[in-house]
Order: structure tokens, then sequence, then C-alpha cells
């Protein structure tokens, strides 16, 4: 069983505890202060391990869904990360007991290049459709330059699209509710193509963005209320450099500042990330890792 261990919230941020190559992964669990919802940090020894591990779960994951309810959505993510679980789901022994003919795959954001463009987020679910057995009208694909006149009818006709599947029984929401949204998260602490410094979007679903601070400057993205539309969110994240982007977020920073601040799921949220990250991370928070077999020492540069 993994490790667990208690988090002390009132630092206002979660202490992630690190893995190594011998040890199962290890979790913490918490409930941060926030919002409601349980939170639960998930580390790994590597990125690579940490991407086999998210394909694993999402495996497991749809599988039971699907014993209770059909079709499923998921929100899924570009990133380097986010584009390593798709070959790793592809390789899944479990995968044939998925039924993905009852699976509806949407994209949290995606570059306002064309449709054959190997740089689209869509591209890497794509080499892998006929292995998955996904049907091609249930991968929900934002329109490119080639398809429509500008960014803007591109956001517009992928709203429409998730419209079309929205369940009105549920809310006033023009959006189907999602099984599990996985998101990645920049060093600067963007989401999807939500950037610091952007005014936050809150209202609609989906919204085009033509001053991205990362190229291609022209995206579509899923506002804050359509990320957060999902019984469970899942981030991932892998190396050093996110450490104060995740720290922020974590803390539960300005979203104006960290987009991904204050993003979770209706009734929980993982952080899978590797053990750099982890480690880098809970030696920002001034907390001591809680593992008893750490190698790492006590800081000694708190404050008493």
């Amino acid at each position: 069983m993994a490790r667990t261990a208690p988090i002390d919230t009132a630092t206002e941020a979660a202490t992630p505890i690190r893995g190594t190559r011998t040890v199962r992964p290890r979790t913490h669990r918490s409930v941060p202060p926030h919002h409601s919802t349980p939170r639960t940090i998930v580390v790994h020894p590597d990125a690579d391990l940490t991407a086999q591990s998210v394909a694993s779960r999402c495996v497991t994951e749809l599988i039971e869904r699907q014993s209770r309810t059909s079709p499923l959505h998921v929100a899924v993510t570009g990133g380097g990360l986010g584009l390593a679980i798709w070959p790793a789901l592809a390789a899944h022994p479990a995968l044939g007991a998925v039924d993905w003919t009852g699976v509806h795959l949407w994209f949290s954001d995606e570059r306002f290049v064309p449709l054959d463009s190997p740089d689209r987020n869509d591209r890497a679910v794509l080499k892998v459709m006929s292995r998955l057995g996904l049907p091609p009208a249930n991968l929900h694909r934002v329109p490119g330059p080639d398809t429509v006149r500008n960014v803007t009818a591109a956001a517009k006709a992928y709203a429409a699209d998730l419209a079309a599947w929205a369940d009105p029984t549920r809310d006033d929401v023009a959006a189907p509710w999602f099984a599990l949204s996985i998101l990645g998260i920049g060093p600067d602490g963007h989401v999807a193509s939500l950037f610091p410094g952007q005014p936050t979007r809150r209202s609609g679903t989906v919204v085009p963005i033509s001053d991205s601070p990362k190229p291609p400057a022209q995206r579509v993205s899923f506002t804050r209320r359509v990320l957060m539309r999902s019984d469970e969110v899942w981030f991932i994240a892998a190396g050093e450099p996110k450490a104060g982007a995740i720290g922020r977020a974590l803390a539960g920073d300005d979203p104006a500042c960290t987009p991904a601040a204050g993003l979770h799921g209706a009734t929980r949220t993982y952080w899978f990330i590797d053990a750099a990250l982890a480690q880098a991370l809970w030696q920002r928070t001034g907390a001591d890792c809680p593992c008893p077999d750490c190698d790492i020492p006590p800081r000694t540069d708190k404050e008493n």
C-alpha cells in the first residue's frame, strides 16, 4: 500500500512525500483550507513512471465508472507528461476492458494550428485511436485555421460542441459533466491556456486566446468554470522548475497570478508529481519531510 501521512494544512501548502526508486509511490491526503473536497498528492520516482502510473490509474478509473454509468466524458491536456500518457495507456494490459465507444475525449486547450499539425495536443490521441478502439466521433477536436476563419470562430464551434452534450437535468451550464479532467501546469502556473496576467475568465465555457505568452499565440481554452466541471481533477507535473508555481497553487494564490490555484474536482483533486519536484516543493514550504526513512535532513533555516 502507498504510504500515507498527515499534512499540516495550517502551513497553507501541502507537503508531498519524496519518492525513490526503491519504494512504492507515496501518498499524502489532506482537505485544503480553500475548498471542501479532499486533495491527494502522489509522488513517483520520475517523470516516466508518473506518466505510466496516471495512464494505469486512468484505465482503472474508466473501468470502474463504466460499471455505473455511460457515456463518460474525459478532458485531457497537452504538455510533456500529458502527451506521454497516451502511449502508456495504449500499452496497458487491461486496455481491452474499457469500452471506448462509451468514452468521449475533450481537450481543455488546443493550439490554433491546422488539424494535421504535429504541434496539436490531439495528435498524441490520434496516434493510438485505433488501438484504443475510440470512435472518431468520440474524439472532440478543436477546429483549426484550415476549417474555420479565425480563433474566435474555433472557440465558438467548440463551445457549441460542448453544449450539444450538456446535461440539462444537472444545471444550466452548456457543457457535459466530466468524470475526469487531467491538467498540466506550467512553471509560471498556467493551466490549459489560461496564463498569469490575463483577465480571469469565469463565465462561458470556451475562450479564444490571441496573446498567449507561449507560442503559438492563438489558442482555444476551457474557462475555469469548465476546468472544474469534473468529478475528479488530476494535475500532472514533473521537474524542480515547477515547484514554485505548484507551491503557490496549493497555497491558494490569486488565480490571476497562478491560474492553477483554486482549481479542484467536485469530489477529489489529485496531484501526480515526480520525486525531484516533490523534494523541491516541500523544501520551499519550510516543512520537514514526514517520511520516516527520508534521506533528506530536516531544514535548519526555519524560524522557531
